[in-house]
């Protein structure tokens, strides 16, 4: 007898907002038009109405972008799940703010406190990059041990290994000016500014850390129905503890997402299902191994498509 198919559901971090996503979602589905009410309710504002029809200028702020993405994610797993049904996944995984989104998918967090955790994470982190003016920026084309040698002499730091040929690198302004020349004169192929408000995945955001530490406190936490594969350390998260210690860590420490895809490649993985706006995560996962099978699922018309 075969055994059966093993599914990751996988959510997006920032950098996939964009004017009007979730509101095909809102229209349509009645549990997805329950996430934004819930969402809006939370935050004592229309989050739903900055994601619709925001200014994208609004939307691209951290403090907006953060949980506007984990909302839209969130709304559409809800539709899935209303539509057909989905078949329970073996992992769940987010990319930095995507982990957020697992939490509520995991059961965790229920989604009012996951969204309302996911602003003030924007908030914080957006007020640490003001104390400590910084940036991130895309490298494409060189590995990792040529980037640590840029990272060590202009003092940036790596903070996103996403794929084979792309790895993410943050820091304090001048450090991430100088790191970025550097990489361009080792040969990178393409050297990308992100549209990001610090020097996130690194030192700097301590602050943030701190704040967040107060407020996950404060929350109670409920143990994973299903294990989270940790940004910071590629491997399954079990426990209620695990989460909070990963919350904190993944704030100033690299996501080592390409590694986390590894291993559920390893455990058996053989389909990955995107859910939320854009389609960075599953172009990124196809260059991890372009023989996996992977599904988008960000829209109406996807949700209503998708089989699972």
């Amino acid at each position: 007898m075969a055994e059966p198919m093993k599914i990751a559901y996988v959510f997006p971090g920032q950098g996939s907002q964009w004017v009007g996503m979730g509101r095909d979602l809102y229209q349509g589905f009645a549990p997805a038009k329950a996430v934004f009410e819930q969402a809006d309710e939370a935050l004592g504002f229309s989050l739903s109405r900055l994601c619709f029809e925001g200014s994208e200028d609004e939307l691209l702020q951290t403090i907006n972008a953060q949980p506007a993405i984990v909302a839209v994610s969130f709304a559409c797993l809800e539709a899935m799940r209303g539509v057909n049904g989905i078949a329970p996944a073996a992992f769940v995984a987010g990319h930095s703010l995507g982990e957020y989104t697992a939490l509520a998918a995991a059961g965790v967090l229920d989604f009012a406190k996951t969204v309302y955790l996911a602003r003030e994470r924007g908030r914080l982190m957006h007020e640490a990059g003001q104390k400590v003016p910084g940036g991130m920026a895309a490298i494409i084309g060189l590995d990792e041990p040529a980037l640590a040698e840029v990272c060590a002499r202009s003092g940036a730091r790596i903070a996103n290994i996403n794929c084979p040929g792309q790895i993410v690198i943050s820091g304090a302004e001048d450090n991430l000016t100088r790191a970025m020349e550097m990489a361009k004169a080792k040969g990178a192929a393409r050297v990308i500014r992100l549209q990001v408000s610090g020097a996130f995945h690194t030192p700097l955001m301590q602050p943030a850390v701190d704040g967040m530490g107060k407020i996950i406190a404060e929350l109670s936490f409920s143990p994973p129905d299903v294990p989270i594969i940790g940004n910071t350390t590629a491997q399954p998260i079990t426990t209620a503890e695990m989460v909070k210690y990963e919350l904190l860590r993944q704030l100033c420490n690299c996501v080592q997402w390409q590694r986390s895809i590894e291993y559920m490649l390893g455990d058996g993985v053989s389909t990955f299902v995107e859910i939320g706006p854009g389609r960075v995560l599953a172009g990124l996962i196809k260059r991890i191994d372009r023989n996996v099978n992977i599904v988008n699922v960000g829209d109406a018309e996807a949700v209503k498509k998708y089989k699972g």
